[in-house]
């Protein structure tokens, strides 16, 4: 017995690991929530969404999170229903985590009268609609999904036009709930994917709107958007919100989740997400189920 707890401390030496931490401890963790999408406004028990009961499910979610090491927790949007008037209720909430966190821009975030709408990205605290950091040989990329689209802009603004004539182009029975991502986006995407490439890093992506698998929830040029991603294979994941059921997808290796979404029944939903080398674990809470997803390097070796 001596000798094998010898060899073992040996071999964590040789790793450079300390003998009294777990072997496979994640590289670091991030925390995630979708669709908190909280009104002050009364339903009945049974109603599928509970909106005013989001104050709470948050509140606790972050003292859950405070406990946790998390290098940063990020919310996919619609953190509120409507009414402008609604952030001052829930921001100072998700303002009391502790680890760095952020914001996705959701459709429901400019459901609030036309001269707040341009007010939202700075309430949340987003210097940019869509924005890029990096952690630990990974480089996260957060889209704004509502960039052409119908509700972001007050009527009159040109942007509006040009949403509408881009609507009409698409499929008969398209959502005008949903949105795209513009050409400069686009090509600002492209640049982001190709430098995370030449710095080695792997990216994982952070949207509203789901672009897979195929439903009526995704964003309207979801295929334009798939094009690029699959060019590009140290993507290994996008995350999203938007449809409250919550989803799953792979393809061409990467991995495409769809949280569920917090407002949704009397029991809440977020997960820790759990980044090892081999691996993202998504540790969930709530409604929300784990799920392992295995990286690239991984899929190989497994034969996917």
């Amino acid at each position: 017995m001596k000798r094998i707890l010898l060899c073992i401390g040996v071999w964590l030496c040789a790793t450079g690991l300390p003998a009294d931490e777990p072997v496979d401890k994640p590289l670091f963790s991030f925390g995630v929530i979708a669709d908190c999408q909280y009104c002050n406004v009364k339903v009945a028990k049974t109603a599928a969404r509970q909106y005013a009961m989001s104050t709470k499910k948050l509140a606790a979610c972050v003292e859950h999170l405070n406990r946790l090491d998390l290098e940063f927790v990020v919310h996919l949007g619609d953190f509120i229903d409507r009414d402008f008037a609604s952030f001052a209720d829930v921001v100072p909430i998700y303002n009391r985590l502790k680890a760095d966190h952020y914001h996705v821009l959701g459709n429901h975030d400019f459901d609030v009268a036309d001269e707040q709408k341009a007010k939202v990205p700075g309430v949340l605290g987003l210097k940019e609609r869509y924005y890029q950091f990096r952690r630990r040989g990974y480089r996260f990329i957060a889209l704004d999904g509502n960039d052409v689209s119908l509700h972001a802009y007050p009527a009159g603004d040109p942007r509006v036009g040009q949403a509408k004539n881009y609507h009409a182009k698409l499929p008969k029975g398209t959502p005008a709930w949903n949105g795209a991502l513009g050409q400069a986006q686009l090509a600002w995407l492209e640049k982001n994917l190709n430098e995370a490439k030449r710095a080695g890093e792997k990216v994982i992506l952070f949207c509203h709107f789901p672009v897979f698998p195929k439903d009526v929830h995704n964003l309207w040029n979801a295929k334009q958007v798939l094009t690029v991603l699959t060019r590009h294979p140290h993507v290994v994941a996008y995350m999203n919100g938007h449809n409250h059921a919550g989803g799953y997808g792979k393809l061409s290796g990467q991995h495409y989740v769809t949280f569920k979404g917090m407002v949704n029944t009397h029991e809440t939903a977020f997960s820790v997400v759990h980044v090892h080398r081999d691996r993202l674990e998504i540790k969930g809470e709530g409604r929300q189920k784990d799920k392992t997803l295995p990286l690239p390097a991984a899929s190989k070796k497994a034969g996917d």
